[in-house]
């Protein structure tokens, strides 16, 4: 082989190599930007504290990735610029590495449904329940339930922010800060404030802010729905006969809600929300309504007049109602000494569980 054949090998050698080269990495090029990569979609919390190696574990650990390398690659490209952004993002089977890479390093969340549902009577308890689906911890909630600042923006006080919540479920960003959520319940809060709801409240001769305390009450007496609108009757009649409200939940707000049950020694207790000692409505809601309640109290049941009310003596989260006290006493001995042979019953069979 003559010099100049040997030469002309050895460039289209070189050549050869360099394209092989070339070709591979705009193979891995393709591949990270075409190809799905990942073979199991999955849940992705990013906490503040967490490490882009750390995510990218989880990922691979997680996903079914078919090729490591190549979500690594991808990852180690964005991280070199972007800080990893904490927030709660879905890996979606399919997907490319590129794509998981970008969605992480520009934070581009998977919203989460906020569920603000069931009993919320304590600032506690809705700090735990915001806190268990949110990146917020329960101090945060706290403060932004006692920010008088923040709430007075939004048309509430510390002492009635109860009323600017709107049970319901919500889609939201995970990372969103207590202002935020409460912003987003101001939306509901208006939202459900139609000019028909408040023609409604007019009606009643309430004010929002007064739908709000009676249907609390509401509130604390059932959970039973169909009987909601007959109990915010039975208060309204009361209020408008010049009556007091008697209500029991209220003597429970009082102490606090940790009393299993209600005295005739608790019904003395100095404090405005006893409306066994003062007429009219409480200063403010004992509860968060919910919306049920909120409508028991625009479209009460008075047709029947009742006043009076207690539970059934059968446990079954129903009401007997009465129009007359001596009919209520009636009903209250039966429910009262149903109570106390439970009671009893239960203190009995704890007794020999021991």
């Amino acid at each position: 082989m003559t010099k100049k054949k040997k030469t002309v090998l050895s460039v289209l050698g070189a050549l050869f190599a360099i394209l092989l080269v070339a070709g591979w990495f705009v193979g891995r090029k393709v591949y990270d930007r075409k190809a799905s990569n990942i073979g199991r979609s999955a849940e992705l919390f990013v906490y503040p504290d967490a490490t882009w190696e750390s995510v990218t574990n989880y990922i691979i650990d997680s996903c079914d990735v078919r090729w490591n390398a190549s979500l690594r690659r991808c990852i180690d490209e964005v991280s070199a610029d972007s800080p990893l952004k904490p927030g709660h993002y879905k890996v979606e089977a399919g997907q490319t590495s590129t794509a998981v890479a970008r969605m992480l390093s520009h934070g581009w969340q998977t919203p989460v449904k906020l569920v603000l549902s069931g009993t919320m009577r304590l600032q506690s308890g809705i700090a735990k329940k915001i806190s268990a689906q949110m990146m917020l911890d329960s101090a945060d909630v706290i403060m932004g339930l006692r920010d008088s600042a923040l709430l007075a923006g939004l048309g509430f006080t510390k002492a009635n922010v109860f009323s600017l919540f709107i049970p319901d479920t919500y889609e939201v960003l995970w990372t969103e800060s207590m202002p935020e959520i409460l912003a987003r319940q101001k939306k509901a809060y208006d939202a459900f404030w139609s000019d028909e709801n408040k023609k409604k409240a007019e009606t009643q001769g309430l004010t929002q802010a007064e739908v709000a305390i009676l249907a609390s009450i509401v509130k604390g007496e059932t959970n039973y729905e169909p009987e909601m609108p007959k109990i915010a009757g039975a208060y309204l009649n009361r209020l408008r006969k010049g009556m007091k409200l008697q209500a029991d939940p209220t003597i429970a707000y009082c102490y606090n809600y940790t009393l299993n049950r209600i005295l005739k020694k608790h019904l003395s207790v100095d404090s405005p929300f006893n409306t066994y000692l003062h007429k009219g409505l409480p200063p403010a809601p004992i509860c968060v309504p919910t919306k049920a309640c909120l409508e028991a109290v625009l479209n009460p049941d008075t047709a029947d007049g009742y006043i009076y009310f207690c539970a059934n003596s059968n446990f079954d989260g129903t009401h007997s109602f009465a129009s007359s006290y001596t009919e209520h006493l009636k009903n209250a001995r039966s429910f009262q000494r149903a109570l106390t042979v439970k009671q009893k019953e239960a203190k009995a069979a704890k007794a020999s569980a021991k």
